[in-house]
């Protein structure tokens, strides 16, 4: 049986869960770190994934777990601001097609759930800087 801890660190106006640390393969892990290196995030959201990348697990592609976000995932989640559930389909950069309703895993709501597990509550800035807070549901392998 999996027991998270609740412990949080704040970073500006962002909680973020020090305990559900994320589990990256490495080519996501330099993906999201040149995202920030080239600035094509925002500044709160540059700062928030530099501090998840401090703490991330990586892992070879053949050795992350089936229910961890990323490439390659269809994500069922709640939003808590809305009471909504809405089905993600992320795939890599330059695969995503409207027509598949597939996005990449760079676009802001990949780069907030990507790394995590079915039960992870997230707390991520949208629109530069509302926060919305999110809970994944499901994850699955497509």
């Amino acid at each position: 049986m999996l027991v998270w801890t609740m412990s949080y660190v704040m970073v500006g106006t962002i909680q973020k869960n020090m305990s559900q640390h994320l589990i990256l393969t490495t080519g996501i892990y330099d993906l999201i770190k040149e995202q920030v290196r080239r600035r094509k995030v925002s500044d709160i959201e540059g700062e928030r994934l530099l501090l998840e990348l401090k703490h991330a697990k990586q892992v070879r592609r053949r050795d992350l777990p089936d229910d961890v976000v990323s490439i390659d995932s269809r994500v069922t989640i709640k939003n808590h601001e809305s009471g909504a559930e809405e089905v993600h389909t992320f795939v890599p950069p330059g695969k995503a097609r409207q027509r598949h309703k597939t996005q990449s895993i760079i676009t802001p709501m990949g780069l907030a759930l990507v790394g995590y597990k079915p039960g992870s509550r997230i707390k991520w800035p949208f629109n530069g800087g509302q926060e919305k807070e999110l809970e994944i549901l499901k994850v699955e392998r497509i």
